[in-house]
């Protein structure tokens, strides 16, 4: 082998790295829809994953206004907020639910009542799979496999039944799943993954292996992968995109 180029998020470049410490010429590639790899400002395949996301808040906020209804849409990321909160402000949520901020029913019911009171009852909410319920809980689905990663997943539904029993409201549940990481992707995504491809090989050829390429705009750079994997992208609470929603009168459910 005179080079393997490992294409992948945080778990398939920590196997690259050990391939790396083991002699294996490897060079990374970052793909993964989450967006959580803190050496690349965007991995390919997280535009494509908000640009779908983003879609379905646009649908669902037809359906939410003609039949006065709360909608909770439940979108993947794992631990990290990135597409709730990139969609969210794409698609005009009322309320985005993310792993990265602490929040209460008591709020998300206040914004809904508050949007009542002006005669708005359709209310539209994004909900990380990563969001940590109030009592410190995550939403995993169940498994009987020993040593498997946990499958988060369910928190919209547990959300959504929360908020029609303390509010007796209609709410409806949409868990968008793995539609986010299929289809056409944007060109956003198709012109960042021929530059990140085109680097990787140029990597192999001057023999720079144990390298992981990385979006630093404007520049496409390489970092070493095993520092790269050390530093997880989350989103910041008190960050502009944060801030930009606080601003459009968005709720993340805490008590601002």
């Amino acid at each position: 082998v005179c080079g393997l180029i490992c294409i992948g998020g945080d778990g398939s470049l920590a196997i690259a790295d050990q391939f790396h410490q083991f002699g294996i010429p490897v060079v990374g590639v970052p793909k993964t829809i989450d967006n959580d790899l803190g050496a690349t400002a965007f991995t390919f395949g997280f535009d494509s994953a908000v640009s779908a996301a983003t879609d379905a808040l646009d649908r669902l906020r037809t359906t939410a206004a003609s039949h006065e209804r709360i909608m909770v849409l439940e979108v993947m990321g794992r631990h990290a907020g990135w597409i709730a909160l990139h969609a969210g402000l794409a698609g005009g949520a009322d309320v985005i639910l993310l792993p990265e901020i602490s929040w209460n029913f008591e709020s998300v019911c206040r914004k809904i009542l508050d949007r009542e009171s002006v005669g708005r009852r359709d209310t539209l909410l994004v909900v990380a799979e990563g969001a940590i319920l109030p009592t410190g809980d995550m939403v995993c689905m169940a498994s009987t496999k020993v040593n498997e990663q946990v499958k988060l997943g369910g928190i919209g539904q547990v959300v959504a039944g929360e908020i029609a029993q303390r509010l007796d409201r209609q709410t409806r549940t949409v868990v968008l799943g793995h539609l986010q990481r299929g289809g056409s992707p944007t060109t956003f995504d198709r012109v960042l993954a021929t530059e990140f491809g085109v680097l990787a090989v140029q990597l192999v050829h001057e023999g720079r292996f144990g390298e992981m390429v990385c979006y630093r705009p404007p520049e496409i750079e390489s970092v070493p992968i095993a520092s790269a994997i050390k530093l997880l992208s989350r989103v910041d609470p008190n960050g502009s995109a944060v801030r930009t929603g606080r601003g459009l009168g968005i709720s993340f459910g805490d008590t601002r």
